[in-house]
């Protein structure tokens, strides 16, 4: 009898879960947190996806009760005297509101945080006086995450997968996958269903097979 997998993911990066802190971060939850001190009422938080950005955002909008709107329709009468979020800005937006949002975010008890994955002077757009606004945005890049924060995203994947994996598997596989939150997830999915798939524990031995760190490895999962 063939058994069903189950998809075991639990939203990992969800606003119930605590956001994984590091070096690599410092900076944008810095500029989170005083953002009565932004320039205009407005700040950019642009990086890879999988980067943290909308965790960041999911957790700042609790903290200042902002409002998430639409970038190709936004409700321009939310955003008076009141923080807003638009992410995935250079996803595509309406530039007239986009123009209107900015400047709305200056007046008192307004703000503005946009995410992205490049940063605003790329945007495109061929409305002058926006061109000249994204050009003066003040803007935070996320880093590729350091080990403190790639160990804590392995973890809280391995955890929304129901894996416990043998301690030793961490710092292994921090020094050996890319610098990314979307690798650490690779990888966490394919110890799960390489270990499934041969009624293996996950050891640091299994996970060397995977990432070829042995030659000439089969394939685990060939019959």
């Amino acid at each position: 009898m063939t058994q069903l997998r189950l998809d075991l993911w639990r939203p990992v990066f969800e606003t119930h879960s605590p956001f994984v802190q590091g070096p690599s971060n410092a900076t944008a939850r810095n500029r989170l947190a005083n953002w009565a001190d932004w320039h205009g009422g407005c700040l950019v938080l642009y990086g890879p996806e999988g980067s943290g950005k909308s965790h960041l955002a999911r957790d700042w909008s609790k903290q200042t009760l902002a409002e998430f709107l639409n970038p190709m329709a936004p409700d321009l009468t939310r955003a008076a005297g009141r923080p807003v979020v638009i992410e995935d800005v250079d996803q595509g937006f309406d530039p007239e509101s986009l123009f209107h949002l900015i400047n709305l975010a200056g007046h008192e008890g307004a703000g503005l945080l946009l995410t992205a994955r490049t940063p605003p002077v790329s945007w495109s757009t061929t409305l002058p006086d926006l061109v000249s606004r994204l050009r003066a945005l003040q803007f935070v890049e996320l880093s590729p995450p350091d080990d403190l924060v790639l160990e804590g995203v392995l973890r809280s994947f391995f955890l929304a997968r129901g894996m416990n994996p043998a301690p030793e598997i961490y710092p292994y596989l921090v020094n050996r996958i890319d610098r990314s939150i979307l690798a650490a997830r690779w990888i966490v999915e394919r110890l799960d269903e390489v270990a499934d798939g041969l009624d293996r524990p996950v050891t640091r031995a299994l996970a060397r097979q995977i990432l070829g760190d042995e030659p000439d490895q089969p394939d685990l999962l060939a019959e």
